[in-house]
């Protein structure tokens, strides 16, 4: 097989042109005239339309005339074809004064110079040639951010007003972040401030800079990216025990493609999907994002990968537009104004087709449509990659289609698009179609309307039952030897293969501003609860329903059933507490590692859960005890409590095991896999909070049960509310002795303060089980 010519033997060049500088990267052709689609457009009327081309061959460059009006001049004579290089003038339409055009060497970079974080920058689209060159004002400081009024001005939402510098200085640049909302990065990594040394790739939004002598050029990822996928290796175990989940698997994504990734159940697209996505890095290979290699710079590049995960990652009980506009107040910088927000919000909803369904909730949408919603939230950031895992699962084959076809038209917008799916019944609208073989093995890659005859069947089910019952066939090694490998992968492959080398630690997510981001979280949270009428009716019935209950046993006064009363209170307020946090995790947990992996805050998050459920289920505590005890004689000794009035000090314990409850469930929450889980364990919590009290039965002094009843938080708080009225003044017996029960300011403090260290405890727990279920990526 012939080998290709390698465009890199010939220079780059630095063309100016009317005060405007582009670098000319070999390998590409360069067309001059009055055409507005001209890599060089030149408005003059002497200059013809197409007037001429400027390209390389060989180890050189070129000029020809394309039949100008006016001629084309090099060096002062007319040519029709002309070698040129550095120190070229050409002029276009008249030898004297016509519109000129120098070309010079590009300043502080050899021949064949190139990003340092790029291999091969003319096989991709965003590093051919930079989109300007600017020149760098001498020992000076330059602003880059969005704002008008910034010495290079970056317009792209993801970018923050105010963004970074590069500050000069004796020995060079330094690049100083600016408490950017999504980070400053150089070549991949998040920086502070840091040196820049030429050809270092600066990342700022979707912008990268790269610095050339006193040049700055600007690269733009625009979205036309291609992904080359080179021998991804993910292995589980270790040893004669370990298990490969994705064997060796290598190919290409060209630009603007629709890919689609089938197999039978086990084959290992799941796999594959966090491997390509970064979110589990594979053992093994390389990943690389238009020349860039992903798990390298991980740091900057996630922010341009968008990812839908099977099951939704919206609020349901919020409208289309509030979900989405508190999205964008998530994954924007905080000074964008919320009229920038509010344009992305309507600019997304309109070219997802939702105009007519964004006042609706979300839960009312059919299943295609909630998925154009997860899809509209991931396109507000512009990704150029996106993935999407099983986006017609559970849809009639009608959605299906329609769902597919909308991701074709995303990849026509200028996007990467990968889904991975079961259905096979729109196939024909993908560019291109993996097939995974069992064992992660490459089955078959390239046009889906090729793949049944090359393996030989006329129905997909038919394959997929061949995959299943001939698990010693070598599928992989089969399609390595057929020409559609060498066609589709080796033929379209664009970037070399990269070296093996020891891969640093993939860079963990940048954490955005935690207080900004709080704000923010509890405001939906509240909205989405608000719009619960379920939650909302439990929520106003349960602490009535239960105070109504006690304060019927009372009898209006605290005597011979004071510790039944006590006793109802503290079933009210863990069923109170539990019950309004025992889902909330669990339920979410998709839409928190989404957002967690572009950039939410672990502690942001859990925060807003404990401030909006921690003041319902207080507010909820108060009126359970008000109902339950207003007029109620409490006979506390005195008529006083222990340290304030009785009525008081019963109410703060009872607000304190609410809250104590509802962290512990919480807790619960995070521990379970299934929402359908936690209404059983809700009861079971119950039960061992009556239990393990010490209303029932006597602890002190019993071995194991004492002991355990130290991290049941009702023990404390009935124990607290014991001493505030002297429970054993008032039931003189073996069980109200209990020391923790006397009417002492020492007791009643340990009571209630075990109570606050009971939910440091459980608030820990929680915050390390979210740390545990995320991605290792995710682990800061």
């Amino acid at each position: 097989m012939a080998e290709r010519p390698d465009p890199s033997a010939a220079p780059e060049l630095l063309v100016r042109s009317g005060g405007v500088a582009q670098v000319m990267s070999p390998g590409h052709a360069y067309h001059v005239g009055r055409d507005p689609a001209c890599e060089l457009v030149i408005p003059d009327d002497r200059v013809s339309w197409h007037h001429a081309v400027l390209r390389t061959t060989g180890d050189h460059w070129l000029v020809e005339d394309e039949g100008s009006t006016n001629g084309t001049y090099a060096d002062g004579h007319r040519v029709s074809r002309s070698d040129v290089g550095p120190g070229s003038v050409l002029r276009f339409g008249n030898p004297a004064d016509g519109p000129c055009a120098v070309l010079d060497d590009v300043p502080g970079r050899p021949a064949v110079d190139r990003p340092s974080s790029v291999s091969h920058p003319a096989a991709t689209h965003t590093f051919r040639r930079p989109s300007t060159v600017r020149h760098l004002p001498p020992a000076r400081t330059v602003r880059i951010g969005r704002s008008a009024d910034n010495d290079l001005v970056v317009d792209d939402l993801a970018v923050s007003r105010r963004h970074a510098e590069l500050r000069a200085g004796p020995d060079g640049y330094a690049l100083v972040d600016l408490g950017s909302h999504n980070g400053t990065y150089l070549n991949g990594s998040p920086v502070q401030q840091a040196p820049v040394r030429p050809d270092d790739i600066i990342g700022i939004g979707h912008s990268a800079f790269v610095l050339v002598g006193d040049r700055l050029q600007e690269y733009v990822d625009t979205g036309e990216v291609s992904l080359d996928v080179q021998e991804l290796t993910v292995r589980v175990g270790k040893g004669t025990e370990g298990r490969t989940l994705l064997g060796g698997v290598s190919f290409p994504v060209g630009e603007k493609s629709l890919l689609a990734v089938i197999g039978p159940s086990g084959a290992g697209k799941s796999t594959l999907l966090n491997a390509l996505t970064g979110l589990r890095p594979a053992d093994g290979g390389t990943v690389l994002y238009d020349g860039r290699d992903l798990y390298r710079d991980y740091a900057e590049l996630r922010q341009r990968i968008g990812l839908v995960p099977q099951d939704d990652i919206l609020h349901t009980q919020l409208t289309v537009r509030r979900a989405l506009g508190y999205a964008a107040e998530l994954r924007f910088p905080q000074d964008t104004a919320p009229a920038e927000r509010a344009a992305r919000v309507e600019e997304v909803i309109r070219e997802l087709g939702l105009v007519e369904r964004a006042g609706l909730p979300i839960h009312k949408l059919s299943g295609g449509q909630r998925k154009r919603v997860s899809v509209a939230l991931e396109l507000l950031t512009k990704p150029s990659l996106l993935f999407l895992d099983e986006p017609t699962s559970g849809l009639d084959p009608g959605m299906d289609r329609s769902v597919m076809h909308m991701l074709r038209g995303l990849a026509d917008d200028g996007r990467t698009v990968i889904v991975v799916t079961h259905s096979v019944l729109s196939l024909d609208v993908c560019d291109r179609l993996l097939v995974l073989a069992p064992g992660g093995t490459l089955a078959y890659y390239g046009p889906p309307a090729q793949a049944l005859p090359y393996f030989g069947f006329a129905q997909w089910p038919e394959a997929f039952e061949a995959f299943e019952n001939d698990r010693g066939r070598d599928w992989a090694g089969q399609f390595r030897a057929s020409a559609l490998y060498r066609r589709y992968i080796t033929g379209d492959t664009r970037q070399p293969p990269a070296p093996a080398a020891p891969r640093p630690p993939v860079a963990a997510p940048r954490t955005r501003h935690g207080g900004a981001q709080l704000w923010t979280l509890v405001r939906r949270y509240a909205a989405a609860l608000s719009s619960d009428r379920t939650f909302l009716i439990i929520m106003v019935a349960l602490p009535f329903v239960m105070g109504a209950m006690a304060h019927a046993i009372s009898g209006g006064k605290l005597t011979d059933g004071a510790a039944t009363v006590l006793l109802i209170l503290c079933v009210g307020a863990v069923l109170t507490g539990a019950a309004n946090a025992v889902r909330e995790l669990v339920k979410e947990r998709v839409i928190y590692l989404r957002e967690r992996a572009v950039g939410l805050s672990r502690t942001a998050y859990l925060l807003s859960k404990v401030l909006v459920l921690g003041t319902v289920t207080v507010v909820q505590a108060v009126v359970l005890t008000l109902v339950a005890l207003f007029g109620v004689q409490l006979n506390a000794p005195g008529g006083t409590g222990v340290l304030m009035p009785p009525l008081v000090e019963i109410t703060l314990a009872v607000a304190l095991l609410a809250f104590t409850a509802m962290l512990l469930g919480l807790l619960v929450s995070a521990l379970v896999r299934k929402e359908e889980v936690t209404m059983p364990l809700l009861v079971l919590l119950a039960i061992v909070q009556v239990v393990f009290c010490g209303a029932l039965h006597q602890l002190r002094g019993t071995a194991v049960l004492e002991q355990v009843a130290w991290l049941v938080p009702s023990r404390w708080a009935l124990a607290a509310m014991a001493g505030t009225i002297d429970l054993g003044r008032l039931q003189p017996g073996p069980l109200t002795a209990d020391p923790l029960f006397r009417h002492a300011v020492g007791p009643w403090l340990l009571d209630m303060g075990m109570l606050v260290v009971l939910s440091a405890v459980f608030g820990l727990c929680v915050y390390r089980l979210l740390r545990r279920q995320e991605p290792e990526i995710m682990r800061l």
